[in-house]
């Protein structure tokens, strides 16, 4: 009698769960990916063996975090709905390198990160959970103590040492010491050998799935062509990924032609934070920027969008000083990340908020002892992108925007998805009509269960403020009749298993 009262109850949960008007996705492409952004040094101490020169309190040095601390937290961002990691650089650095851009070996781990083999561990656990890895590789400079500065057969490896003076001057942004770091001659055939032949090493011991190529700009065209086509042909669909250093290159198209699948999203990146850090700001800008992408950059649907980087400061510095609450903004300003074309890109220490100002304070330690009130809401929001392939294929257009208030919709092989985000002072109430969606259909909530019946051929969306909703279009539900049988049935059941207890406790007391 148990048995079948559970199975009932099991029957009646699912009939309360509206079926989704989803689409299966065809082959697993990058635009469907969510990218988790980690610097390996700040994010989880797993290896406390190789915790030399390490000191937590001091933010310009090695703080601990560690290959194993990551393999240790897989399942961790594997559960909050994440299909990729990226790390920093993670080659050999000179002392202090704890962020990887001072390379002194292009052959080996970082000894603060662990060994090899406990990287290509990584890789394959992630690759069990169907995770793919990106690595940034670093093929503008090294670091100043690196033995080919002072090798007299390698002088013309490097170009001549200058500062740059002028970011808007392409040939001073190839040739300038960015930072005084020796600057890497890629015109050089030997020096465009090496890194390649590097590059595709990594591939090949370690299986990884993509570069992301910080200051890809500062690099010529020329030399990413050759680059691009070799390790391509290493691995089938591996991902380049470029991260321009100031701001994106106006040339964007030539990265393109030779062979960049992406670029970091910086003019929208830049929008976003002006627009969600506080609530009552148009979200046009952004929409603008998006559209712009699509004319500039042919598959603007892999663009990586992002609103923090290890780069940056904390976007929930600008929440802070705008003296919001940093989780409702955050959970605004996701919902719009998660839905819009291109592929997220989560800075380690969004999911709880982690506040951090210029570098190195937005590099601060990550924690794990944090409330899970956003990190619940990034698992569902992540859960969602992975299942509607609307979110990430389909085409956007805005249905209303005003001064924080927008509505539009996504749509794929018939899948239409609404997103409504409310990020106004206001509860807000919106009609849409039939021109905008197909009447006598009703707008099911997959975020808070919110659902909109047409009337007539209108949709009237209420929000209240600092509110979103994620809507799937389908065709109106009647009564749901396996719901209400179940639930019937589970009431008679128990009535007779109540009977046939009072019956039994009777029996035993004569």
């Amino acid at each position: 009698m148990k048995r079948i009262i559970l199975i009932l109850i099991s029957v009646f949960l699912m009939s309360s769960v509206p079926a989704n008007a989803a689409v299966k996705k065809d082959k697993r492409l990058w635009q469907d990916e969510s990218i988790y952004s980690i610097m390996v040094d700040r994010f989880n101490d797993g290896d406390t063996s190789i915790n030399f020169d390490v000191n937590t309190k001091d933010p310009n040095v090695y703080n601990g975090g560690d290959f194993q601390g990551i393999i240790d937290k897989l399942d961790y961002i594997h559960d909050m709905g994440f299909t990729a990691i990226r790390l920093n650089p993670i080659f050999d650095n000179a002392d202090k390198g704890y962020h990887g851009f001072w390379v002194k070996d292009f052959y080996k781990t970082d000894e603060h990160f662990g060994s090899i083999k406990t990287f290509q561990k990584l890789v394959n656990e992630a690759h069990k959970r169907k995770m793919k890895v990106l690595i940034d590789f670093p093929a503008n400079n090294v670091a100043a103590n690196h033995m080919w500065v002072t090798d007299p057969n390698k002088q013309d490896w490097f170009h001549k040492k200058q500062d740059i003076q002028d970011w808007n001057n392409a040939q001073e942004i190839e040739n300038g010491w960015a930072d005084g770091l020796p600057d890497l001659n890629q015109d050089n055939p030997e020096v465009k050998n090496y890194l390649i032949k590097a590059a595709k090493w990594w591939i090949q011991k370690t299986d990884i799935d993509g570069y992301s190529l910080p200051e890809v700009n500062m690099v010529p065209v020329s030399f990413w062509h050759d680059f691009s086509t070799s390790v391509k042909g290493v691995k089938q669909n591996f991902f380049l990924m470029g991260i321009p250093a100031v701001k994106s290159p106006s040339n964007e198209l030539e990265y393109e032609k030779a062979g960049i699948d992406s670029f970091y999203n910086g003019p929208v990146s830049a929008d976003l934070r002006d627009a969600f850090a506080n609530t009552d700001q148009s979200i046009q800008p952004v929409v603008s920027e998006l559209d712009k992408g699509k004319k500039t950059f042919d598959t603007s649907a892999n663009m990586a969008n992002y609103f923090d980087n290890e780069y940056t400061t904390r976007f929930t510095q600008d929440i802070v000083k705008n003296r919001q609450f940093p989780g409702s903004r955050w959970k605004t300003a996701l919902t719009y990340l998660y839905t819009i074309p291109g592929i997220p890109v989560i800075y380690y220490g969004t999911e709880i908020a982690l506040n951090g100002g210029d570098i190195p304070d937005n590099r601060r330690q990550m924690s794990f002892r944090a409330e899970k009130d956003l990190i619940d809401f990034i698992t569902k929001i992540g859960e969602l992108r992975n299942q509607l392939p609307s979110l990430t294929r389909g085409n956007l257009e805005v249905l209303y925007e005003k001064n924080g208030m927008v509505i539009y919709k996504r749509e794929y092989k018939g899948e239409t998805s609404v997103i409504a985000i409310n990020n106004t002072k206001k509860s807000q109430s919106i009609t849409l009509k039939e021109k905008q969606l197909d009447a006598g259909k009703e707008l099911r909530g997959l975020l808070n269960g919110d659902t909109v019946k047409s009337e007539g051929d209108r949709y009237t969306i209420i929000l209240d403020r600092d509110n979103s909703e994620i809507y799937v279009l389908a065709d109106k539900t009647g009564m749901n009749i396996p719901f209400v049988s179940a639930i019937m049935i589970v009431i008679i059941l128990a009535c007779l298993f109540l009977f046939l207890i009072i019956r039994r406790s009777k029996r035993n007391m004569n």
